[in-house]
């Protein structure tokens, strides 16, 4: 039988992103609209950047995807924080999904420094 390893990055940045969408929604019903829709880009491009690594061209590209994955993930970070701050999030929902994305990017950090090291040896 050929079972499938689990994909932890793939299953946590897909949950990430339904968590956003989600997080979306309440924010349009508190008639924030601007910056919900760079937090639905920024955390939604997450798990789609993973998904494109997974047919990554090369050892680079896949290391490239994985990069910007962070990068969307640093950014998902600022707009949490920043719609905390202005008072859109509440103190426990703040804390709940800043532990997700926090878990995402040392995840990705992960990955990306593990990747290098096979790449390019240990330095």
């Amino acid at each position: 039988m050929n079972e499938k390893r689990p994909n932890i990055i793939k299953d946590k940045s897909f949950s990430f992103a339904l968590r956003i969408v989600k997080l979306y929604k309440f924010l349009i019903e508190k008639k924030e609209f601007i910056l919900s829709k760079q937090l639905l880009r920024s955390g939604t491009a997450i798990g789609a950047l993973v998904r494109e690594a997974e047919h990554a061209e090369s050892t680079a590209d896949f290391i490239h995807k994985m990069a910007i994955a962070q990068k969307e993930a640093n950014e998902t970070d600022y707009w949490i924080e920043l719609l905390y701050k202005s008072e859109y999030l509440e103190q426990f929902q703040y804390n709940s999904i800043l532990l997700d994305i926090q878990e995402l990017n040392k995840i990705l950090a992960s990955i990306i420094i593990t990747s290098k090291e096979k790449k390019y040896g240990k330095r």
